[in-house]
């Protein structure tokens, strides 16, 4: 990943990943940060460092699993405090700590709106498909103090950029108006992602996190809204959340709040978050410590059969449950709410890998 260059830059030793500090790990100076600190319950812990980007939009490397190409992230870090979450590596880059430095020391890119517009009136910017919350959530807490997000969504609107919003935060339901007005110019996609209803293994796993049914609610609101909205099924957690019951129960759930789609993704383990997420699992579930080791030996991902088992399982029960098929990967258009015999039936889409928040 391209990392956007902030205001100031300064030096730095090359990092054991072979990145250069000098590019990555201090792409700001102490001139070009305010840190803040607020003290109220919701944000209480949590130090905020206020940079000024200058460029926003971010190009995924080709040799990537995406299936998209341009990115705009607006935080670094994030309040979710997933403990799987990839993008833990990435505040290394910063010289912060991918442990709880990740869940509270949170980047924000306070004139993101701005420079996106910039950005968008480029000659050489060509209209692509832009990704958010594939990274860390855009609609983490701290969007409820800084609220970026309207003016992005803004700017893609005049433009009539299309854009896709993947996030377990209910905030987005603030900017439900915004999305419906971009929707009549551009193609909008959006998803929740909603892995299990466990909520005992939520509050462990994800603990920053709006509740599963929070965000089941969101599904709900949206497509009460004429707004069809797709569920990613991540992570589903080997030997925590894989058994037929608890597969079942999910994505009975997911098709009881009318998403259009569910996609089912095995969790994988990156370094940095794997190292985070083994630890967590030494103190809540030392007894799978060996089978984790087992079934993540070849690298971050579980082996295909296994992610073809789950694959297989959840389209079955979305079938059953009245979530049928359609094409992988494809982009929904948020449209004006239709009679119930004209909408567009529900859709389960094929496993593809995306970055997990």
């Amino acid at each position: 990943m391209r990392w956007e260059n902030l205001t100031v830059e300064s030096g730095g030793s090359e990092g054991s990943d072979g990145h250069s500090r000098a590019a990555d790990a201090a792409l700001f100076g102490a001139d070009a940060v305010t840190t803040r600190t607020f003290d109220t319950p919701e944000f209480r812990g949590i130090t905020f460092h206020e940079v000024r980007a200058r460029s926003v939009l971010n190009r995924v490397p080709g040799a990537s699993r995406m299936p998209f190409e341009w990115t705009v992230n607006p935080y670094r870090g994030c309040t979710h405090a997933c403990v799987y979450c990839f993008a833990r590596k990435t505040h290394g880059y910063l010289d912060l700590d991918t442990g709880i430095g990740f869940d509270t020391q949170i980047v924000v890119k306070v004139n993101a709106p701005e420079v996106l517009r910039r950005q968008l009136t480029s000659r050489r910017w060509q209209g692509d498909h832009v990704a958010m919350g594939t990274n860390v959530d855009c609609y983490q807490r701290a969007e409820g103090r800084y609220r970026l997000m309207p003016g992005i969504i803004s700017a893609l609107t005049e433009h009539a950029n299309p854009f896709s919003i993947l996030t377990k935060g209910t905030l987005i339901l603030r900017d439900l108006d915004l999305l419906a007005q971009a929707a009549r110019v551009t193609d909008v996609g959006i998803s929740v992602s909603v892995g299990f209803t466990d909520t005992e293994l939520w509050r462990t796993v994800e603990p920053g996190t709006p509740a599963p049914e929070r965000r089941l609610d969101v599904v709900r609101t949206l497509g009460e809204r004429g707004i069809g909205c797709g569920v990613l099924m991540a992570p589903v957690v080997p030997f925590l959340s894989d058994h037929p019951d608890r597969l079942r129960e999910t994505v009975r759930a997911i098709a009881a709040a009318g998403a259009t789609s569910v996609t089912p993704l095995v969790l994988h383990l990156r370094p940095g978050a794997r190292e985070w997420f083994m630890t967590w699992l030494g103190q809540h579930h030392p007894h799978l410590v060996a089978r984790y080791e087992r079934l993540y030996a070849e690298g971050a991902y579980a082996p295909r059969w296994y992610q073809r088992r789950i694959t297989r399982q959840v389209h079955e029960l979305a079938q059953e449950y009245g979530v049928g098929p359609t094409r992988a990967g494809l982009a929904r258009r948020i449209q004006a709410a239709r009679a119930p015999e004209a909408a567009e039936p529900p859709a389960v889409s094929e496993p593809t890998q995306l970055t997990l928040m």
